[in-house]
Formats: structure tokens, sequence, C-alpha cells
């Protein structure tokens, strides 16, 4: 037979392996010139025509079937080319073996299983086919008794197709010498079945598409071959013959029973109703046994019966239960509405608020109750410090105060700390408190103070159980397990938008708490939109130092008490920022304060001197300032998580600044007592220390102090705080952490000494001038003449007046101070020395008698005051002698001689005072 194509050409298949059945498209040239042209088709040898399919020229669709060969070529043979040839090969795979289980696209013969046991083919009945070796690591059969086995597992089993299969006991017979490295091998064969599995379905899908697909057209090819038989004949098809007779049939059957079955019908329809209503008495109940439960309080009965409606008629389409159903839904309904207006309900305990959630969430509410309680909690603590300070300024705006009924929500207002405090506080100079604890302790409060404490103490009521009750909420346990199974995915989508909600909320609640504070205590710190709603406390008094303690010890106790509750430190850091901020208040009113009460120590000298020449003023001045550091130790300790009063430098300068000023006031004090007219002294009370063996001049009922006394005392105290007091309290200051105590010595020092000179010097004025002046009126006293005078016969008289002026000035000195003696004599020395010195240059010229009368002078006032010449004084002294001419004989040496031992002799008694302070120095 002569051809007129050429041969067919094989150049593509697709897929190029598989196992068998496997559908192929086969690609290639001259494949044939229709479905009849094409005779022949092989795949590794197999003829594959039975499930050819020719498409075009190019392309034919079929089955590859069993073959012996595992890869071969696709030959393809027709009429017009006849046998072809291949450039491409199919690879034959071998079957997987189907299990029981297992899907399948094609017919699985059931009668002939492979037999894993054996390894060999078995007619074995269906369900007891199983894998050997589930695991895919080697069998080690142990030698353990079977009977052991048994009581070891008792009612169990080590068949993995059993209900009661023991995993243990499975490895202790099968894998008990197994290594820890081949059961990980084991767990990874599983995990590779498991997912084997479960990707099972997919690829069923896709492999059996076309079997379906084929099963489709071939049932349709059916369907049109019975429609279209018979056609053309007068009684129509087969299939419309068939349910002709069916349907004649059918009425027949009806005609003939219908009556029977009807009463029948009837009889079972009222025997099925009694039935019903028998059997579902519990339905028809319900709704009446609801209402009573409710009344009752019973709502876990009540959830109870709707959970068990619920489950036997939620989905009924029968109408009558439909409609009892419906009506125990509007039971719930309303029952719903109840729970949830007492859960909103405020005030309301923990507990309640718990039980009645876990109700609404049995009964699925619809929203999220548990949130909404949150919520209204929140709400709720927010009207309370709100409706607090509102109580507060009302009362103290002239309402009946603190037995208002909002500042009654806690009578109990910790009275032994106020009383602790009024104790405290009485031991303070000054103070008004009483150290007794009275019926009237509560009107001594300041209602400020008793604001903050009744505020910190609705807080610590309140919000722990807002926390505990956010807890509850976060880790589930408010809910039922079903609430809690059905609600999780839902909450769990919304957890982390309700936590940013509720880390508001606490913030919201800190701000709050915060900012009616410091409108109570700081009102600066309050922004200007924010007074009105945070402060309108109207006071013209700052609270003490010692209320301010009070007040930042109870924050304290509030904020340690948040911590406990595991409250993150970020939603508590306004309230440790609002605590530094109150130290810093406190520290700096503490040391107004005490510059007030230093200001008023003037008023409480006394002016009695002790032996060292001292009041108690500088005691009284460093006890003082002891004391408010002393107030301000709890204050500038810091706690755990506090930072230091005086880690800003502003504050440190402030600090430095108000210490300075203290020491200034009383500076300014001891300056104003010693400028203090005679006639503003109060001499009811004063007296001097009599014990004193060294006292000068008599105390009298008429004694009263001078103007010159003043400046003595006054300047004995500034040695005193010179040398000890302003020592001691910047040691004190540097105890308790200031900062600048350097600087706040070295002003301090620099401004009582210039008040120390400057009071030296007008007590020097007072007492030197005087003496300074009478000099050359006595020198010249009766028309004396230097070069015109008797021979000397002594000291005369305005000389010895001069030593008793100093004389009297060294009693008073002496009477106050001993150690002023040296440091004022010297000055009233010097100026005394220095006006002689110019005196004595003035003299144009001496007679000899003028000369030695001169000489001997000099130097009976120079011998005198030894003991307190100065190098100027001595200079002045010397300057004197050195104007007069000198001795010329021996004799005049000797008479000068005779009379200065005659003066000493003379005026001994008077002269006692310089010879005690002589030896006085020498001792010390």
């Amino acid at each position: 037979m002569s051809r007129t194509r050429q041969p067919p050409l094989v150049t593509g298949i697709s897929p190029n392996e598989g196992i068998p059945w496997t559908k192929v498209t086969i690609r290639g040239e001259n494949l044939g010139t229709g479905p009849t042209d094409l005779i022949g088709l092989t795949i590794c040898g197999h003829n594959c025509l039975l499930t050819a399919e020719w498409m075009s020229a190019s392309k034919i669709v079929c089955r590859v079937g069993q073959a012996k060969n595992d890869k071969g070529d696709i030959i393809v043979t027709t009429k017009s080319g006849g046998k072809g040839t291949s450039t491409v090969s199919f690879k034959l795979l071998k079957p997987e073996k189907i299990g029981i289980l297992d899907q399948s696209a094609v017919w699985v013969d059931e009668m002939n299983y492979y037999d894993m046991r054996t390894d060999r083919n078995k007619g074995i009945p269906p369900l007891s086919l199983r894998p050997a070796n589930p695991l895919g690591i080697d069998i080690e059969k142990s030698k353990f008794p079977q009977k052991d086995l048994e009581m070891l597992f008792p009612g169990m089993s080590a068949d993995f197709t059993s209900e009661n299969f023991s995993a243990a006991w499975y490895l202790i017979e099968n894998h008990s010498n197994t290594s820890f490295e081949q059961l990980k091998m084991a767990v990874t064969n599983l995990k590779r079945q498991a997912n084997k599995k479960s990707e099972g379905s997919l690829a069923y899908v896709k492999g059996g598409l076309s079997t379906f697909f084929e099963a489709q057209d071939a049932l349709s090819a059916i369907h049109q071959k019975l429609e279209a038989d018979g056609t053309e004949k007068v009684e129509g098809s087969m299939t419309q013959k068939l349910e002709n007779v069916l349907n004649r049939a059918s009425t027949t059957a009806d005609a003939l029973f219908q009556e029977v079955l009807g009463r029948k019908d009837k009889a079972d329809s009222t025997r099925n109703a009694l039935n019903v209503l028998q059997r579902f008495k519990f339905l028809f109940n319900l709704p009446l046994n609801i209402e009573r439960n409710i009344q009752k309080g019973d709502y876990d009965v009540v959830i109870n019966d709707y959970e068990k409606a619920k489950s036997l008629f939620g989905k009924t389409e029968v109408q009558v239960f439909k409609k009892y159903y419906a009506e125990v839904e509007t039971r719930i309904e309303s029952l719903r509405k109840l729970l949830l207006d007492k859960l909103l309900e405020t005030p309301s305990t923990l507990h309640d608020q718990k039980r009645y959630i876990r109700y609404l969430s049995d009964l699925h509410a619809s929203g999220d109750p548990a949130w909404q309680c949150i919520g209204a909690q929140h709400r709720w603590i927010l009207q309370l410090m709100h409706n607090c300070k509102e109580g507060y300024v009302q009362d103290l705006k002239g309402t009946p105060g603190l037995h208002s009924p909002m500042l009654d929500l806690d009578g109990d207002m910790r009275p032994s700390v106020l009383g602790h405090l009024s104790q405290t506080a009485s031991l303070k100079r000054g103070s008004s408190f009483q150290s007794g604890r009275d019926d009237t302790w509560r009107y001594k409060t300041p209602h400020r103070v008793a604001f903050v404490e009744k505020l910190t103490k609705l807080v610590l009521s309140q919000l722990p159980n807002f926390w505990k009750l956010w807890i509850s909420y976060l880790n589930g346990s408010l809910f039922s397990e079903t609430a809690e199974k059905s609600g999780q995915m839902e909450r769990s989508k919304n957890i982390r938008q309700r936590q940013n909600d509720f880390k508001k909320m606490i913030q919201e609640v800190m701000h709050c708490l915060v900012k009616l504070i410091r409108g109570a205590l700081l009102p600066l710190s309050i922004p200007e939109g924010g007074v009105r709603q945070y402060g309108g406390w109207e006071v013209k008094s700052e609270l003490s130092g010692q209320w301010l303690a009070h007040v930042i010890q109870t924050i304290r106790i509030t904020y340690e008490s948040l911590t406990a509750l595991e409250i993150p430190n970020d939603m508590l850091q306004t309230m440790q920022d609002l605590i530094l901020d109150l130290r810093v208040h406190c520290v700096m009113v503490t040391l107004q304060h005490t510059a007030e009460e230093v200001k008023r120590l003037a008023e409480k000298e006394d002016w009695i001197v002790d032996n060292e020449g001292l009041t108690s003023l500088p005691t009284q001045f460093e006890q003082c300032i002891i004391h408010s550091l002393q107030s301000l130790k709890g204050v500038l300790e810091c706690k755990p998580g506090e930072a230091s009063v005086f880690q800003q430098p502003k504050t440190q300068e402030e600090v430095c600044q108000l210490s300075i000023n203290i020491m200034q006031v009383f500076i300014y004090c001891l300056e104003q007592l010693s400028i203090k007219p005679d006639a503003d002294v109060d001499t009811s009370h004063l007296s001097v220390d009599v014990s004193s063996p060294d006292l000068f001049g008599s105390v009298h009922e008429d004694f009263s102090l001078t103007s010159e006394q003043r400046l003595l005392i006054v300047l004995s105290n500034c040695c005193y705080l010179e040398r000890h007091t302003f020592l001691n309290i910047a040691e004190h200051f540097e105890k308790h952490n200031f900062q600048g105590v350097e600087k706040i010595t070295q002003v301090s020092m620099v401004s009582l000494k210039e008040l120390d000179h400057k009071l030296f010097e007008n007590y020097i004025e007072l007492k030197a001038d005087p003496i300074v002046g009478s000099l050359e009126p006595g020198i010249y006293a009766g028309y004396f003449d230097w070069k015109d005078c008797l021979p000397p016969t002594g000291v005369r008289n305005y000389l010895k007046e001069a030593l008793v002026n100093i004389i009297a000035v060294h009693a008073e000195v002496f009477t106050i101070s001993k150690d002023l003696v040296p440091r004022v004599l010297s000055k009233v020395v010097e100026a005394v020395s220095e006006e002689l010195s110019r005196l004595m240059q003035c003299v144009s010229s001496f007679s000899k008698n003028g000369a030695l009368q001169a000489r001997l002078e000099i130097c009976a006032l120079r011998d005198t005051v030894a003991v307190h010449l100065t190098p100027d004084s001595k200079s002045s002294f010397k300057q004197a002698l050195e104007a007069l001419p000198q001795l010329s004989s021996g004799a005049d040496k000797k008479l000068l001689e005779e009379l200065l031992n005659k003066f000493k002799s003379s005026m001994h008694l008077q002269l006692t005072c310089f010879h005690a302070d002589s030896s006085t120095m020498m001792k010390t």
C-alpha cells in the first residue's frame, strides 16, 4: 500500500513518567488524519490504542497501561503514514499500594490485599490490614513477659488499631533496645506520614479529576441513548413508559387505602401529640420555671436549663417547639439585660462582678460584658475622685466639712497617724499642735491634707479590685469552660487593643490622682486649662513642712501598695514625678518657714549671759536648724526607685540660696538686737551668771543693759557662731546631703565677719573716743607748759583718769566675755598710744623737767598696758619717746625709775586687772 504522507514522529509526551493508567498527552508530527486513520499506539511496549483519543495531527491523548518495561518509546501507527518513530521516551513507575483507608480514583480489588506482614499477596479481611512497622525503623522484640505488660497496662493494648492503644506498651514490646537517635528518626517518619495524609485529599482530587469527567461523560451518553431510544414511536421512550406505569400504580394504591390510612394517621397524630406533651414537658414548662428561678436568684439553674433546651431544641424545625423555644429566648434576653444592669451597677464587689460576668458569658450575651464592666468601673473611680475633691472644696468654703456624705465614704481617717504627728509637732518650738488626741482632732487637720489622705485611701480601695478584674479578664478566668472556648478566638483578636485601652485607663486614673493632688498642694504645676477641673482650693496660707512630709509619706505608701499589685512602673511614673516635686516643695517650704522662725528668735533673746559670754540665742538658732533638718530626714531619704531631691541644678541653687538666707536672717537679727534702743529692751527677766567669780561690779534690782553691753553680748555671740555654730550647721547640712555647703558656709562667714567688724568698730568708737578726747585737755590742764614746768613729782591725774577709763572698759568687757578683753583693750590702747604720740610730736620743745615728766607718763602708760600692746601701739609709744630729748644724767634716770615705782605702788589695786590678764595670757 502506497503512503501519501510521512511516517508519524513523536516529539513530546506529558507527563514523561507515571504509574499505570496515567493519562498522557502525546505531541508530534503526522499523527494521522483522523480517528479512523489511527491504527496503532504503544507505550513501553503496551498497546494503548483502546484508550487513545485522536485530537489532531499533532496531538493524541491516552492512558498508559500495564507494561513489562520500565522505560520505552512511544510508537504511533497510521494508515496514511505507517509505523512511526519517537524522539522521546516514557518512564513507567511502580504504583503505590493502596491501604484500606486511602482514597483512590480507580476501583480497588478488595479481595486481594497486599499483606505487609508476610510480604506476599494473600486474601485477608479488610479490617485486618495495617502497616507492620508504623515508625519505619527496625523492630527489636523484647523478652519482657506478656503477663507483666498486661499488669503494667491494665485494659490497654499494644495493637495500634485498637481504641485502647498504649504507646508505652508498644515501645517496650518492639523497641526496648532502640537508641534515642533512631527514635528521633521514627518521629520524623511519623511527621512525614502525617503531612502526606494532609496533602492526600488535594492530590487525590487532582489525580482523579479525569476519571470523574470520564464517568460523567459515560453517564451522559447513556442518558442520551435512553432518551433517543423509541422517540419515533407513539408510546414514547422507555423511561417515559416506566414513569407512567409507576404513577398509575401509585394512584390505584392511594384509592384503595386512603380511608384506612387517614384514620391511622389521625390516631398516630393524637398518640404522638400526647407523647410529645409528656416527653417534652421540660420545654413547655421552661418559660415559667425561668421566671420563678430569676425571682429566687437561682441563675445557675436558669443557665443549666437554658443550655439543655438549646442543645435539644436550638435547631428544631417543629413549629410548636420553635414557638416555645422563642419564648425561652425572650426570657433569657430579659435575664441578660438584668444581669448586665447588675454588672454595671456601682459600687459593686469584685466577687459579684465576676459572678455576673460568668453568668453573661454562659448565656452567650452579645458584645463583651466583662470589658463593659471594666469601663464602668473606670468611670466610677474617676467620678469618686472628683466628688471627693468637690466635697472638700465645698467644705473649705463654709459647708459642714469633714462630716459631708462624700467624705464619709470611709469613716476612718487614721487618727493614730495624725495623733502621732501632733505629738511630734508639739515638740517643735512655736508649734500650735497639742500632744493629746481629743474629740476635736479632725478639725486640726488641714483640709488639703485630709483630702489627700481620703483620695489615696479611695484609690487604694478601688484600684486593686479594678486591676484584679483586668487580670482575670486577661487570663480568661472570668469565663466558664464553655464560654472560654467559644469566646477565646474572638477575645484573642481584640486582646492587643484591649491591653492598650486598659493601659490608657490606668494612666488616666493615675493622671487624675496626681493632678488632683497637684491642684491641692502644687497649684502652680497645673496647666491653666485644668485649674477649674483639678484646682479650686481657695487657701491663703501654705502648708507647713510637717504636713507636707506627712502627705509625702501617705503618697509613698500609696505608691508601694500599687507597686505590690505588679502594675508596670511606666504607668506609675507620674506618681514618682509627683513625689519628687512634693519633696522639693517640702524642702523649700521648710527652709522658708525656718527662716521665719529664725527671724522670730530675736524676740526670745533673754540677754542672760553664761561664763563664756554667750546668751541662749546661738544655741536656739542651731537647734532650730537641726530640728528643721531632722523633720526633712524622711523627705530627703530616697526610697527605691526615687531620685535625689538635689538632682536638678536649679533645685540645688534654690536650696543653697534659702540656706544662705536663713543664716543671713539670723545675722540680721543680731544686728537689730545690737542697735535696739534702750527703751525697747525688756529688762524684767535680765540676769547674769553670779556663779562666775570674775564678775566686775554689783548686781542689783535696778540692773539694766546699756547699748555698749548689748554690743559686747552680740560680739561674743558672733565669735561663738564663727568658731562653733556655723561649722556645726555645715556638718548637719552635709549629713543631710545638701549641695553647696561650702558656698553656704563661706557666704555666711563673710556676712558674719562683716557684722562682727561693724559692731566691733562701733564699740571701740564708743569707748576709745572719750578716752582719747580727754588726753589733750588733761595734759594742758592748768595752763601746763612743757617748756616751763616744775620737776616731776609723779604721774599727773589725766593719765590716771585715762587708765581708770581703760580699766572701766576692761571691767565691762570682762563682765560679758573674757575672750573679748584682749581684742577690745588692744584697740583702745592703740587709739590712746596713737593720740599720745601725736600730742608729743606736736610739742615744739621740751624743758628738762618737761621731758622727764613726759617720759614718766609715757612709760607709766606703756608699762601698765604692756599686756595689750600690739605692733602698732608699740610703734606709737616708740615714736612718742623719740620725740622727747634723751636723759643726760644718771640722776634723772634714777628719779624716773623711782617715780615709776611709786606710781605702780600707789595704783597697785587698780592695775591688778592688767596683771590678771598677764597671768591668764601666760597660762594660755
